[in-house]
Parts: C-alpha cells; structure tokens; sequence
C-alpha cells in the first residue's frame, strides 16, 4: 500500500542541500522551495530515509515526513494557497 507523504527539509549547508534537493526529486513531486509530495511504498520510505540520512549532518539540518493517508482511493489531491496561488511546476528547478 502506498502512502502519500509531504516532505520538507531544513538544510544548513548548500552542497547538502542541493544532494537533498536531487534525492528528493527522485522521490516525488517539487512542490515549492524545500517542499515534495511523494508517493511512497514501505520499501521505498525506508530506501528515501536512508538516502537522506547519509547526506544530511544530523546536528544541523531536519527532514520531515508528513504522512497524508493512502496514495489510492483518497480522491483528488486539494491544495488551496493563501497570497500567491499554488502552480504545479513542471520546469526543472536549480538550486544553487
């Protein structure tokens, strides 16, 4: 089964955050800045906290799962934004 998880992260170097970026694009869907929407099996959660454990520094930066329920059978996905209005980006973003 898979779950749908929002992803965010906080990093304070920017090498490592742009390995974060890079692996979190592998993941899911770029959202905003440090933000990801991910459809993930159990494997592959355990294969994406992984990953990011061996990049982030474990002092200093913070990566959250937030999980938002069954990928299947949950209807349409629902985003409302508040000032600028929410666009899915379909252009590669660098971070740099």
């Amino acid at each position: 089964m898979r779950t749908t998880y929002l992803v965010c992260y906080d990093i304070a170097d920017d090498k490592r955050l742009r390995r974060v970026y890079k692996t979190c694009y592998n993941f899911g869907d770029h959202l905003q800045f440090s933000v990801f929407e991910c459809d993930l099996s159990p494997a592959e959660k355990t294969e994406f906290e992984t990953a990011l454990g061996k990049i982030i520094n474990h002092d200093e930066d913070q990566v959250l799962f937030v999980a938002l329920g069954p990928s299947e059978g949950r209807g349409d996905r629902v985003i409302s934004a508040l000032g600028l209005p929410y666009t899915k980006l379909d252009a590669p973003c660098f971070v740099v």
